[in-house]
Protein backbone atom coordinates (compact mmCIF):
# COMPACT_ATOMS: atom_id res chain seq x y z
CA UNK A 1 0.00 0.00 0.00
CA UNK A 2 1.22 3.48 -0.85
CA UNK A 3 1.63 5.78 2.13
CA UNK A 4 0.16 9.26 1.72
CA UNK A 5 2.45 12.21 2.49
CA UNK A 6 1.76 13.76 5.89
CA UNK A 7 1.03 17.10 4.18
CA UNK A 8 -2.29 15.60 3.01
CA UNK A 9 -3.47 15.75 6.64
CA UNK A 10 -2.22 19.15 7.80
CA UNK A 11 -5.32 21.13 6.83
CA UNK A 12 -7.83 18.62 8.15
CA UNK A 13 -5.95 18.40 11.45
CA UNK A 14 -5.79 22.21 11.68
CA UNK A 15 -9.55 22.41 11.12
CA UNK A 16 -10.20 19.65 13.68
CA UNK A 17 -8.00 21.39 16.24
CA UNK A 18 -10.00 24.61 15.79
CA UNK A 19 -13.54 23.43 15.07
CA UNK A 20 -13.90 20.13 16.92
CA UNK A 21 -11.36 20.19 19.75
CA UNK A 22 -11.59 23.99 20.14
CA UNK A 23 -7.95 24.17 21.28
CA UNK A 24 -7.26 27.17 19.03
CA UNK A 25 -9.16 30.16 17.68
CA UNK A 26 -6.75 30.74 14.78
CA UNK A 27 -4.59 28.11 13.08
CA UNK A 28 -2.12 27.92 10.19
CA UNK A 29 -0.38 25.11 8.36
CA UNK A 30 3.41 25.40 8.35
CA UNK A 31 5.60 22.33 7.91
CA UNK A 32 8.89 22.59 6.10
CA UNK A 33 11.52 24.93 7.47
CA UNK A 34 9.53 28.12 8.08
CA UNK A 35 11.31 28.82 11.38
CA UNK A 36 14.70 28.05 9.82
CA UNK A 37 15.43 25.66 12.65
CA UNK A 38 15.71 21.90 12.19
CA UNK A 39 13.56 21.03 15.22
CA UNK A 40 11.67 24.30 15.39
CA UNK A 41 8.95 24.26 12.72
CA UNK A 42 5.70 22.49 13.63
CA UNK A 43 3.38 21.16 10.95
CA UNK A 44 0.42 23.07 12.39
CA UNK A 45 0.61 26.15 14.60
CA UNK A 46 -2.29 27.84 16.32
CA UNK A 47 -3.21 30.30 19.00
CA UNK A 48 -6.07 30.50 21.45
CA UNK A 49 -7.35 33.93 22.42
CA UNK A 50 -10.36 35.01 24.41
CA UNK A 51 -13.31 36.43 22.51
CA UNK A 52 -14.14 40.11 22.88
CA UNK A 53 -17.45 39.05 24.42
CA UNK A 54 -15.76 36.96 27.16
CA UNK A 55 -16.21 38.52 30.59
CA UNK A 56 -12.96 37.03 31.89
CA UNK A 57 -10.14 37.11 29.38
CA UNK A 58 -7.16 34.77 29.38
CA UNK A 59 -3.69 35.10 27.96
CA UNK A 60 -2.82 34.13 24.39
CA UNK A 61 -1.85 30.44 24.21
CA UNK A 62 0.37 29.10 21.40
CA UNK A 63 -0.31 25.49 20.30
CA UNK A 64 2.17 23.53 18.13
CA UNK A 65 1.53 20.16 16.47
CA UNK A 66 3.70 17.53 14.80
CA UNK A 67 2.05 14.98 12.51
CA UNK A 68 3.57 11.66 11.43
CA UNK A 69 2.16 9.14 8.94
CA UNK A 70 5.07 6.69 9.15
CA UNK A 71 5.21 4.61 12.34
CA UNK A 72 9.00 4.39 11.97
CA UNK A 73 9.16 8.17 12.64
CA UNK A 74 7.30 8.18 15.96
CA UNK A 75 10.29 8.72 18.21
CA UNK A 76 11.52 11.55 16.00
CA UNK A 77 8.03 13.06 16.09
CA UNK A 78 7.94 12.79 19.87
CA UNK A 79 11.29 14.60 20.07
CA UNK A 80 9.99 17.35 17.82
CA UNK A 81 6.78 17.74 19.83
CA UNK A 82 8.87 18.01 23.01
CA UNK A 83 11.12 20.60 21.37
CA UNK A 84 8.06 22.74 20.51
CA UNK A 85 7.41 23.12 24.24
CA UNK A 86 10.35 25.54 24.20
CA UNK A 87 8.14 28.14 22.48
CA UNK A 88 4.55 26.81 22.69
CA UNK A 89 2.22 26.61 25.68
CA UNK A 90 0.82 23.30 24.40
CA UNK A 91 2.21 20.70 22.02
CA UNK A 92 0.55 17.78 20.20
CA UNK A 93 1.95 14.68 18.53
CA UNK A 94 -0.40 13.19 15.91
CA UNK A 95 0.26 9.55 14.92
CA UNK A 96 -1.40 6.80 12.85
CA UNK A 97 -4.03 4.73 14.64
CA UNK A 98 -2.44 1.60 13.12
CA UNK A 99 0.65 2.13 15.31
CA UNK A 100 1.45 -1.22 17.01
CA UNK A 101 -0.31 -1.26 20.41
CA UNK A 102 2.87 -1.72 22.47
CA UNK A 103 4.51 1.26 20.73
CA UNK A 104 1.40 3.39 21.15
CA UNK A 105 1.30 2.51 24.87
CA UNK A 106 4.93 3.59 25.32
CA UNK A 107 4.34 6.75 23.30
CA UNK A 108 1.28 7.59 25.39
CA UNK A 109 3.26 7.11 28.61
CA UNK A 110 6.06 9.36 27.32
CA UNK A 111 3.60 12.02 26.15
CA UNK A 112 1.87 12.04 29.54
CA UNK A 113 5.24 12.26 31.36
CA UNK A 114 6.34 15.23 29.26
CA UNK A 115 3.00 17.05 28.92
CA UNK A 116 2.64 16.44 25.17
CA UNK A 117 -0.83 15.80 23.78
CA UNK A 118 -1.26 12.60 21.76
CA UNK A 119 -3.79 12.20 18.95
CA UNK A 120 -4.34 9.21 16.65
CA UNK A 121 -5.83 9.24 13.16
CA UNK A 122 -6.46 7.02 10.14
CA UNK A 123 -3.39 7.77 8.00
CA UNK A 124 -4.95 5.82 5.14
CA UNK A 125 -7.98 8.08 4.81
CA UNK A 126 -7.40 11.79 4.17
CA UNK A 127 -11.13 12.24 3.59
CA UNK A 128 -12.04 10.76 7.01
CA UNK A 129 -9.00 10.77 9.28
CA UNK A 130 -11.07 10.35 12.46
CA UNK A 131 -8.77 12.24 14.83
CA UNK A 132 -9.01 11.00 18.42
CA UNK A 133 -7.41 12.38 21.58
CA UNK A 134 -5.42 9.79 23.54
CA UNK A 135 -3.75 12.25 25.94
CA UNK A 136 -4.38 15.95 26.42
CA UNK A 137 -1.40 18.31 26.47
CA UNK A 138 -0.43 20.03 29.70
CA UNK A 139 -0.28 23.81 29.40
CA UNK A 140 2.96 25.29 30.65
CA UNK A 141 4.92 28.54 30.39
CA UNK A 142 7.35 28.41 27.46
CA UNK A 143 10.47 30.55 27.11
CA UNK A 144 8.89 33.74 25.77
CA UNK A 145 12.06 34.83 24.02
CA UNK A 146 11.70 31.76 21.77
CA UNK A 147 7.93 32.23 21.51
CA UNK A 148 8.42 35.76 20.25
CA UNK A 149 11.28 34.80 17.95
CA UNK A 150 9.25 32.08 16.18
CA UNK A 151 5.80 33.67 16.22
CA UNK A 152 7.25 36.89 14.77
CA UNK A 153 8.05 34.89 11.60
CA UNK A 154 4.36 34.03 11.07
CA UNK A 155 2.74 36.94 12.89
CA UNK A 156 0.79 38.24 9.89
CA UNK A 157 -0.78 34.84 9.22
CA UNK A 158 -1.40 33.78 12.82
CA UNK A 159 -2.63 37.16 14.10
CA UNK A 160 -4.59 38.20 10.99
Amino acid sequence: MTRLPEQHFYSSFANWLRNDLEEVTQVIVLGGNTFRDRWGTPDVLGKFESKRSDVVKGMTVIVASELKVDVTDLLKGFGQACAYRLFAHKSFLVVPQHTPPDELDRLEALCRMHGVGLVTFDARSPARPGYRVVARPIKHDPDLSYTNRYVRLVERKLFA
